[in-house]
């Protein structure tokens, strides 16, 4: 059990709260309660041995707690004034659903699906991120972090950013860097730089890499515009998993496109 875990749980408690036999007094969001539902659904513990797991899996609920305020879809305290508050919810277990929350919650159904969590999703890139460089790790970071938060628009920017950063990391190794850099910044450089990394790959790898980096461009490019995109939440979720798909491409044929 760590944050990320928690973190998918209450996601899904809070868009539909289970039956409790525990009051939550003035709280809508109890996280006692949130973690005895844990226990009795994952664990099958049932009382007294579900009491004796509230303290040991209480630190990775208190921070995924956090996390969902500091998105702004919980706040702590009551729901309104006037109704029931105790030293416990006060204390860190009482919350309640911010107006935001409740939209952020309605906007999508996916989010326990993509692991956009930090730790999550930096360990599924971990075996990339020495292979494409700091800037990759960097962005595909900032784009899990804008799909959290649910800012489509910045999550797929992000993605074209770190295919962009994967593309000139493979550059790099078959050409001097400044090199490289030069032919990027010029004038239709994205395309040389391209047509340089597939210039040995073979033709069912060189049409799966287009495909991919195509798509990843086109929402990039989207997201430049003034006018009013059509990018949203499935937009953003097939973003996501395209960056993955392109790293895991370029690693499986590191070699050919290298060379």
């Amino acid at each position: 059990m760590n944050e990320e875990d928690a973190y998918s749980y209450m996601i899904a408690w809070i868009r539909d709260p289970p039956q409790s036999q525990y009051s939550s007094y003035g709280y809508e969001f109890y996280l006692p309660n949130v973690i005895r539902s844990y226990v009795s659904d994952h664990e099958g513990l049932q009382y007294p041995r579900s009491e004796q797991r509230l303290p040991e899996l209480s630190p990775v609920f208190y921070a995924a707690a956090w996390e969902l305020c500091r998105l702004g879809v919980l706040r702590p305290g009551i729901r309104r004034y006037g109704e029931q508050a105790t030293d416990d919810g006060s204390s860190g277990n009482g919350y309640s659903v911010t107006p935001f929350g409740r939209e952020w919650i309605a906007q999508t159904t996916q989010d326990g699906f993509v692991p956009t969590q930090p730790g999550r999703f930096a360990a599924l890139l971990k075996p990339y991120q020495e292979l494409f460089g700091p800037g990759f790790s960097e962005r595909t970071q900032q784009a899990a972090a804008c799909y959290r938060a649910h800012a489509y628009l910045a999550c797929c920017a992000m993605c074209g950013a770190a295919a962009e950063s994967l593309l000139l990391a493979l550059a790099i190794k078959k050409r001097p860097e400044a090199e490289a850099l030069k032919d990027y910044a010029a004038a239709g450089g994205r395309g040389r730089i391209e047509k340089l990394v597939l210039a040995k790959a073979s033709d069912p790898v060189g049409r799966t890499f287009r495909g991919y980096t195509d798509l990843l461009k086109y929402w990039r490019d989207e997201t430049a515009h003034g006018r009013v995109s059509m990018i949203a939440d499935d937009e953003a979720y097939v973003s996501l998993l395209t960056l993955l798909r392109l790293a895991q491409l370029a690693r499986d044929h590191w070699g050919e496109l290298t060379a």
